[in-house]
């Protein structure tokens, strides 16, 4: 099991899943959430996804791809820590920077590479998607 959490610690949770997929999103609406080149998730099957303390605040927009999608956040110290889209919310796109202790992984899939600061590096030995693919497989 990991455990993670918000930068001011009020929101905790725990993932009760393998993580086996790492994208970075390159979308305009990462790199604003984010305040940087975009945002890594993971993707993970909702119910190995949980929160054990607090409640995050929710962000509902409609992104580039035209589907809506709701960003979860710390209300506190605002940081982002999962998104999940509004016709998918079997899957939970948790950002992976808010872990306590990450096993050690690397990025799979770039998506949204279109969109990429020039500056932003897109590992050529990974999945390029320029825009939005395809939902990755889920594991419970």
């Amino acid at each position: 099991m990991l455990t993670g959490s918000c930068l001011c610690r009020a929101i905790r949770y725990e993932v009760t899943v393998p993580i086996t997929e790492l994208r970075q999103c390159h979308c305009q609406d990462c790199q604003k959430s984010s305040g940087a080149g975009g945002g890594v998730n993971a993707m993970i099957p909702t119910s190995g996804f949980r929160i054990t303390l607090g409640t995050p605040k929710r962000f509902t927009k409609t992104a580039d791809s035209g589907r809506t999608l709701h960003r979860y956040f710390c209300g506190d110290c605002g940081s982002p820590i999962f998104s999940r889209r509004e016709v998918l919310p079997e899957i939970t796109s948790l950002r992976i920077g808010t872990l306590d202790n990450a096993p050690p992984m690397k990025i799979t899939t770039n998506i949204w590479t279109a969109s990429a600061r020039p500056w932003a590096h897109v590992d050529p030995q990974s999945k390029q998607f320029p825009g939005q693919p395809d939902p990755p497989a889920t594991r419970a």
